[in-house]
């Protein structure tokens, strides 16, 4: 085997590119040996070297042009660390058409064009790797397309956004209200200075439609999936949900249905305090998988940071070029049949927690019980049997 150099060049160089740059170069030696090979990092562009940073990165390595990576016949890996979704999709068609492997970490990229993206590298045979898009340093999606694949899954349900499970966290320990633990979550580095994509089920759900698709084999459309964020949760919700014995999280959940139609839906729910998730608190992430022969299986870890998430991008740089070295570029490829047929939320079954201010006087609990018994409901043997103990809020 040669023992040339396998070369890697990198776009953009804030959180995850600084993260990826001190996990290749700190573990070179280890990774060397486990490819066989030398990762070495050629080049990194960035539209900005004068920002204050952590890591400094020697002048040689730097540009502000990415098609000096893209079109560098040397560089055979390029990260994308951008975020974003039109610059960024460029720069990945533009080095899958070079004949380059790609790794990424861009959730909303992938949700959105994941099929195109996919497709691309299909027709030049070479990979594209985005495990640090969901989940940060739990190995979720490697598990899915690898681990589990002989397996059929059918229900995937996980806390995937670390933003909001640190907010529900404080409004629960300590009591406070939405706002102020929002304005921790900043001050720690949790929350961005616009939270919206964070709190309002955004980044979630494309989390939620890249983790559905390849748990099912269908492509979904993330525009379909039903989202709701934790904005409007007070902590009077909290309280009661804890005198009932549970607990109040943000889920991304996606069910199979023996149609082979799927729920996929992302919103608070009221998680009884035994279930597994109901222990993941702060920022952390967990992904609760169930599946025919594999029963279930529950993955946990930091879900987002420069060095997790370096971590898992740099695990992907590793499977590139392990691949490169060994000539199986292609080796896993998208496994999705067309769209998926996503059930609407309006028919999903499911039990519901409601909380109303009334008058305290005659006869309002008995309009309250007639209206709720006009609309009898039903439960699915299907959600018994999953023994999930949730209820929407």
């Amino acid at each position: 085997m040669s023992n040339e150099p396998i070369n890697v060049g990198i776009l953009g160089f804030g959180v995850v590119g600084g993260g990826l740059y001190k996990v290749l170069t700190d573990n070179a030696e280890s990774i060397t040996q486990r490819v066989g090979r030398p990762v070495n990092i050629r080049k990194i562009a960035d539209i900005d070297w004068d920002r204050p940073r952590d890591i400094e990165v020697p002048v040689e390595l730097r540009t502000t042009d990415a098609n000096e990576v893209i079109n560098d016949d040397a560089i055979r890996i390029v990260v994308e660390t951008i975020g974003g979704v039109k610059s960024a999709l460029g720069f990945v068609m533009a080095a899958i058409e070079a004949g380059k492997s790609v790794v990424t970490s861009n959730k909303e990229m992938i949700a959105k064009h994941g099929g195109d993206i996919l497709d691309a590298a299909a027709a030049k045979s070479v990979d594209v790797q985005f495990e640090g898009a969901v989940g940060g340093v739990i190995p979720i999606i490697r598990t899915l397309k690898e681990s589990l694949d002989a397996d059929q899954i059918d229900e995937i349900m996980g806390i995937v956004n670390g933003t909001t499970n640190y907010i529900l966290t404080q409004m629960s320990r300590e009591k406070v209200e939405f706002d102020k633990a929002l304005k921790e979550a900043q001050d720690l580095g949790y929350a961005e200075a616009d939270p919206t994509d964070d709190i309002e089920g955004i980044d979630a759900a494309n989390k939620l439609a890249i983790l559905s698709a390849i748990a099912f084999g269908h492509r979904m459309d993330v525009d379909r999936i039903y989202r709701e964020g934790i904005s409007q949760i007070l902590p009077e919700d909290i309280a009661y949900a804890e005198r009932m014995g549970y607990v109040v999280k943000l889920l991304a959940i996606a069910r199979r249905h023996d149609d082979d139609e799927f729920e996929v839906r992302v919103h608070p729910v009221l998680l009884a305090e035994t279930h597994p998730l109901a222990a993941v608190v702060g920022p952390f992430n967990a992904i609760f998988v169930r599946g025919q022969a594999c029963d279930e299986v529950m993955l946990y870890g930091r879900g987002a940071g420069a060095l997790p998430t370096g971590v898992a991008v740099g695990g992907d740089v590793v499977d590139c070029a392990r691949n490169l070295a060994h000539g199986a570029t292609g080796r896993v490829p998208c496994a999705c049949v067309g769209q998926a047929e996503i059930v609407p939320m309006g028919e999903v079954k499911s039990r519901v927690y409601v909380r109303m201010r009334v008058k305290d006087q005659p006869g309002v609990l008995g309009a309250i019980a007639t209206i709720f018994g006009s609309h009898p409901g039903r439960y699915r043997r299907q959600d018994r049997r999953h023994h999930l103990d949730h209820a929407r809020v």
